[in-house]
């Protein structure tokens, strides 16, 4: 039974109408787009994995020498011409040089934190209880310099009385 052959259908060659995808559906193809793109990045923590096949990247992450100590050659016979090592630099103690009464106490006249300090308080402003503190050891050592040279400080009142009593003084003699 030899059937004829009938020309193919028409609806194998056409295709069917598409339908819409659900949200579901959409959501669904968007995730697994989501997940494909999640994993196309490096690892986390990529950078301190050792990497010795590698080689080397501008000098980091070289292999360390295992051997411990100097890698300074050592000469094993001893001869006269053999470099001797220099002796370590010993730090002497820096000593404070001892300063006549007149050096300090013209040193102390010239400070200029002194200076600006004492400005300060005459300007009537307040000062912190280190600055205080630093203004009173600088005025003590003064006046002790100044009594161990025999200077005296004598007030402007009395100065202006003195002038006074030589000015009486001439105007009796007279």
């Amino acid at each position: 039974m030899n059937l004829p052959k009938k020309p193919a259908s028409k609806t194998v060659g056409k295709t069917k109408k598409k339908y819409r995808k659900s949200k579901e559906e959409l959501n669904a193809e968007g995730r697994e787009r989501k997940r494909e793109k999640k994993h196309s990045g490096h690892k986390a923590g990529n950078r301190y994995q050792d990497n010795s096949g590698n080689g080397s990247k501008n000098g980091q992450n070289q292999a360390a020498d295992p051997r411990l100590g100097s890698k300074k050659p050592v000469p094993l016979v001893v001869d006269d011409k053999a470099v001797t090592t220099r002796p370590a630099k010993v730090k002497e103690p820096t000593t404070k040089v001892k300063l006549s009464p007149e050096q300090e106490l013209a040193m102390l006249e010239q400070d200029d934190r002194l200076d600006s300090l004492l400005a300060r308080l005459e300007d009537g402003e307040t000062v912190t209880a280190k600055e205080q503190e630093y203004i009173d050891t600088c005025l003590d050592r003064i006046d002790e310099l100044m009594t161990i040279l025999g200077i005296e400080l004598e007030d402007e009142e009395e100065e202006e009385e003195d002038k006074l009593d030589d000015i009486m003084r001439i105007l009796k003699s007279k």
